[in-house]
């Protein structure tokens, strides 16, 4: 037998252990950058507090629970058959939302949800079928502050509202002032609420739903504001006006099913007082518009997570009180993210049919969402307004999203000043707080005219901007809400009026 040469053999070994060096090398290098995007990943799905935004991560369907549309016009028979194909409990059929239904699944045949969900959209009868999408919001903690900091406590014009800590709200006049303890803004930089208080304070007629962790209603600075409903008893443990919620006194909780939207959490009632928190009472701060009515609309928890189905039901509930004569025509919606769903998207869609408004936060990673949709503020509706947020700069925030196609108007919304539970008050940064700040806008431009429709007041908001450099190329207007000029079809870049305003 022919010996191979000892040079072979060294040769055959040393490139052995190169090899065996370089898998390591590489399979270490892989393990690094697997550890390297794993702490990326938990970085950005867990906000520090020095990361000031409120947003939602994509959303996870809840095991077995699905969101099913059936086609117009299927019979309720056979609803209610196919509906029993599996062994199924209907939890809600939305009554304002036809055909919809959303029903918890379980079956012996241990099926996946998506081996469910092929069953049912494989049926002639069936549009289409969603699980039950849960949204979630990381804890309160872009809240820099929960007392009053070297806030000048003087009126000092007639137009300045008699509220203690008005002048920490540069959102609503920026002088320059020191906010939060940071550096002074660009005086102007705001939303000219000034001057659309000489036309009108607001209407206590305008009933305006926050979707969002409920309201604290008992808030003095907010609680002359809250909506009340009329044709319920409270607390008598009855459902008096019949519309399927016992004690809906101040709107609904769409978790429980309950008519108690009390926060628990500090977010609705933050963005509640932006909007609406009792003007010139002496009391705590101002909203932007005095005299709106709010209603609570519960749909994320204390931990800050809510379901699709929870949302769908708010909005339902919505459509019903609409349609038994509550003069409701915003919804301000504060929350965002994850995937398209289908049946969200269509019950905005009911909404404008009703002549609501859906005012959404744009979100809060700093995203070209014309690239990367943020729902629900990416839905292509006539009645979807979304929002970016500005600084007292007048800089687009830092973690602000934007898209020149999908993001309609920069508005305030880093070191927002505002209402929270429990008669305290906090400064909070977010497209979240930006959003209320735009629905009070809007619902003062209703409150002067009445008759416009959610794209018409869209339209109004784009056209009537104030341009800026920073929001060029971010945003369709290209520029920050302006209240006045919004209220009296007043644009700056054709210099005309463009509707007759009335007031009250």
């Amino acid at each position: 037998m022919k010996q191979r040469s000892p040079l072979l053999h060294l040769a055959l070994g040393t490139l052995v252990i190169i090899y065996a060096y370089i898998t390591g090398v590489l399979n270490q290098e892989l393990k690094y950058q697997e550890s390297i995007i794993e702490s990326e990943w938990q970085q950005t799905s867990q906000i520090t507090p020095s990361t000031p935004c409120w947003q939602s991560w994509n959303p996870m369907p809840q095991n077995h629970d699905l969101i099913i549309k059936f086609k117009d016009g299927t019979p309720q028979s056979i609803i209610s058959q196919l509906v029993s194909k599996f062994s199924i409990n209907t939890l809600r059929n939305y009554s304002e939302l036809p055909n919809f239904s959303f029903v918890s699944v379980t079956t012996s045949e241990n099926l996946t949800l998506s081996e469910i969900i092929a069953r049912y959209k494989a049926d002639p009868n069936v549009e289409y079928v969603e699980p039950n999408f849960r949204y979630t919001i990381p804890d309160n903690e872009f809240a820099q502050a929960k007392a009053s900091t070297n806030i000048n406590k003087t009126k000092k014009s007639p137009l300045i509202p008699n509220d203690p800590y008005f002048e920490s709200l540069w959102g609503l006049s920026n002088v320059g002032q020191k906010i939060n303890d940071k550096p002074g803004g660009v005086v102007g930089a705001d939303i000219n609420v000034l001057d659309a208080w000489e036309l009108s304070t607001g209407d206590d007629q305008m009933v305006i739903g926050v979707i969002d962790t409920g309201i604290d209603y008992t808030h003095p600075d907010i609680n002359p504001n809250i909506w009340v409903n009329e044709n319920e008893i409270p607390n008598n443990g009855i459902d008096d006006d019949n519309n399927g919620v016992i004690d809906d006194i101040h709107g609904y909780n769409a978790i429980d099913d309950s008519g108690d939207p009390m926060d628990d959490n500090d977010h609705g009632t933050h963005c509640a007082g932006t909007i609406g928190a009792a003007g010139d009472n002496g009391e705590g701060i101002v909203g932007v518009n005095w005299k709106v009515k709010l209603m609570g609309l519960k749909f994320l928890s204390s931990d800050g997570s809510g379901s699709l189905n929870d949302a769908l039901e708010a909005i339902n509930y919505v459509l019903e009180m609409k349609k038994r004569g509550v003069n409701i025509r915003i919804l301000s919606n504060s929350w965002g993210g994850g995937g398209y769903s289908q049946a969200l998207h269509d019950a905005i869609k009911t909404l404008n049919k009703e002549g609501i408004l859906f005012v959404a936060a744009a979100g809060n990673s700093a995203t070209n969402i014309d690239n990367d949709p943020h729902y629900p503020s990416s839905y292509q509706a006539d009645n979807v307004l979304a929002v970016a947020a500005i600084d007292n700069q007048d800089n687009i925030a830092r973690f602000s999203n934007y898209g020149v196609k999908s993001v309609h108007i920069g508005a305030p919304g880093v070191d927002i000043y505002s209402t929270i539970p429990g008669n305290e008050y906090a400064f909070f940064s977010g497209t979240s707080m930006a959003t209320p700040h735009v629905s009070g806008v809007t619902s003062l431009m209703l409150v002067n005219n009445p008759s416009l429709t959610p794209k018409e007041i869209i339209d109004r908001i784009v056209s009537s901007s104030t341009k800026t450099t920073a929001l060029a190329g971010k945003t369709i207007s290209g520029g920050r809400i302006n209240t006045h000029a919004a209220i009296t079809g007043y644009s700056e870049s054709k210099s005309t009026f463009r509707a007759t305003i009335t007031t009250r």
